[in-house]
């Protein structure tokens, strides 16, 4: 057992405001008239769409196949048809479509084939790639895929269970752990065998007494040694750097994590679907959430991935009259949903249906007094008036400089400021114009590569094209070199070739044509009359007593020959004259 539990810095304690929901237990939600499946679950990775409109699909079935690294398979819900692939609202701050496959449910909820995968007798990479292909991410909200999180079986020494539950409101973890106790250490067993930890830890924080009294009656009834350890209730011991802090001493520094200090976290919700894909070779296709808030019957309900919101409302009683807008996740880190169509996803843990009264609008944001509250709340031990003012002035360099990326975004520097300015709204717009123009500055540099490589290249082929000619032309000159020169042309054509390459090619082929020509037979020599052969026969006497056979030039020291006198006297010679 551990000796002690260790603070971390800042926190805060909001009203908890658990007890409106705690005390419901765990029922199914029924079936909508249709669903709607994102294929992207997380922001990380999407998935390739394997359906098309029409088809029957079953319950379990894959509709998406894992894209990426980062990338989990997605299935259908319940078994129905497919009424069409189409762009979707998606449940994010932005109101931004997605590609969603909707399905009409037929109420039978026929499964795939499935059974129990024996991890045991197989080995850890087909384990990795089972959780991979049932879609097992993590449901404390960040959706990371659990089989990148197992990274590789080694160099981990204490495995987390993370029951803590701190956000406000939220009891769906509250209630799993009361009554699916033994399920979920079952997959945290299975986690730790996969991941090599040799100790197991749960940590809940205080204010869940039955909770924490169901993990001990199943830890002990396991007999394995798992350590369940509650921790004080202060927001946010929940996030994963402060439950490492708090139980095990390790600080995490920044732009680090915890798997590189042998410690790894995963969250009790992952760990009973893990049970659950393990067991019973289901994928991820549902999850409990909490419904909350101004409603009448505030309760938790097993919902399938891809319920539209507004179907999910009346069972928490009719929506009242003052109710202004529905917030997905807790009062701290989540956000009014953009419209009542989107579905549930993986990350959606909690519904809280907001009005004036619970949640009234913020007076006008005032000037910055600079009095420290934020710094002293905050658990990152940032300096978010300074994060504030430089990223109010767009000086997003100097954010990064004061690790604004170690901002996680709890809300505690804005729950506590006098001033009421929404510090993490301008933290998140900081990150976002980061993101942005790295984004930018990466297509840029790819550009740049891309030109300066198709300079090269052309750079390249002229070089070897060269390189082609000048061998061309050496091979021109070693062939003329052997063969005997045909008169002055071809002596002119020898020092030619040496100067220029271009000038050798040229002569070697002005040979080859003379040549060609010598070798040719005259044409249209068929049915000639004597007479006319005869005269051809004249001719070709005449060219040779000249020296002037076809393709031959005449010598340079030859006289060409004096005419026949008329009386039939041979002509005086030069000399005679």
């Amino acid at each position: 057992m551990i000796a002690r539990l260790f603070g971390f810095h800042g926190g805060i304690k909001p009203d908890a405001h658990k007890n409106e929901s705690a005390g419901s237990p765990i029922r199914p939600a029924p079936i909508p008239s249709r669903l709607v499946v994102p294929l992207r679950q997380s922001t990380r990775a999407t998935s390739e769409c394997l359906v098309v409109p029409g088809q029957k699909v079953l319950k379990g079935e894959r509709i998406g196949a894992p894209e990426g690294v980062l990338g989990t398979a997605v299935h259908a819900p319940t078994s129905g048809t497919v009424l069409e692939v189409v762009e979707h609202h998606m449940p994010h701050p932005s109101g931004l479509d997605t590609l969603s496959v909707v399905i009409e449910p037929d109420g039978e909820e026929r499964w795939i084939e499935h059974g129990p995968f024996d991890w045991k007798e197989r080995s850890r990479d087909e384990a990795l790639a089972h959780l991979r292909d049932c879609g097992i991410v993590g449901l404390g909200g960040a959706t990371f895929p659990s089989h990148i999180k197992l990274g590789t079986g080694t160099g981990i020494e204490v495995l987390i269970l993370n029951g803590a539950e701190c956000e406000p409101w939220i009891t769906c973890d509250d209630r799993l752990m009361r009554e699916r106790a033994a399920d979920i250490l079952t997959g945290a067993q299975i986690l730790r065998e996969l991941i090599g930890a040799p100790r197991l830890v749960v940590g809940i924080e205080d204010n869940k007494p039955e909770a924490i009294a169901a993990m001990r009656t199943a830890a002990e009834a396991m007999g394995t040694g798992i350590e369940v350890v509650p921790i004080p209730a202060l927001y946010p011991a929940g996030g994963e750097k402060q439950l490492i802090r708090v139980l095990t001493g390790i600080e995490i520094p920044y732009g680090r994590l915890g798997g590189e200090f042998g410690v790894q976290c995963f969250n009790v919700g992952t760990a009973h679907a893990v049970y659950r894909a393990m067991s019973f070779g289901e994928p991820l296709v549902s999850r409990v959430l909490t419904l909350t808030g101004n409603v009448d019957q505030p309760g938790n309900y097993e919902v399938l991935i891809g319920t539209p919101i507004e179907d999910l409302l009346p069972l928490a009683g009719p929506r009242r009259a003052d109710t202004d807008r529905i917030i997905m996740g807790g009062p701290m880190m989540g956000f009014a949903l953009p419209a009542l169509d989107v579905p549930v996803v993986k990350a959606t843990n909690c519904l809280i249906s907001a009005s004036q009264k619970l949640f009234p609008t913020p007076p006008p944001e005032q000037a910055c007094i600079r009095c420290g509250a934020c710094a002293r709340a905050c658990p990152a031990e940032l300096q978010p008036f300074e994060l504030y003012w430089h990223s109010r002035a767009k000086n997003f360099g100097k954010a990064q400089e004061y690790n604004l990326f170690d901002c996680i975004e709890c809300g505690c520097c804005a729950y506590v400021c006098p001033s009421h300015i929404p510090l993490v709204d301008y933290f998140r717009f900081s990150k976002s114009e980061i993101w942005s123009r790295e984004r930018e500055k990466n297509a840029a540099d790819q550009a740049r590569e891309r030109f300066e490589f198709r300079n090269w290249r052309q750079e390249r082929e002229k070089e070897e094209k060269a390189a082609k000619l000048a061998a061309k032309a050496a091979e021109t000159r070693a062939k003329l070199a052997e063969q005997p020169a045909a008169g002055e042309g071809a002596a002119a054509a020898a020092p030619a070739a040496e100067e220029d390459p271009k000038k050798a090619l040229i002569a070697a082929a002005l040979a080859r044509a003379k040549a060609q020509k010598a070798a040719s037979e005259p044409k249209n020599t068929d049915g000639l009359s004597a007479e006319t052969q005869a005269e051809i026969a004249e001719i070709d006497r005449r060219r040779q007593a000249l020296g002037l056979a076809e393709g031959a030039e005449p010598a340079p020291d030859a006289a060409p020959a004096a005419p026949a006198a008329p009386d039939d006297k041979p002509a005086a010679s030069t000399r005679d004259a």
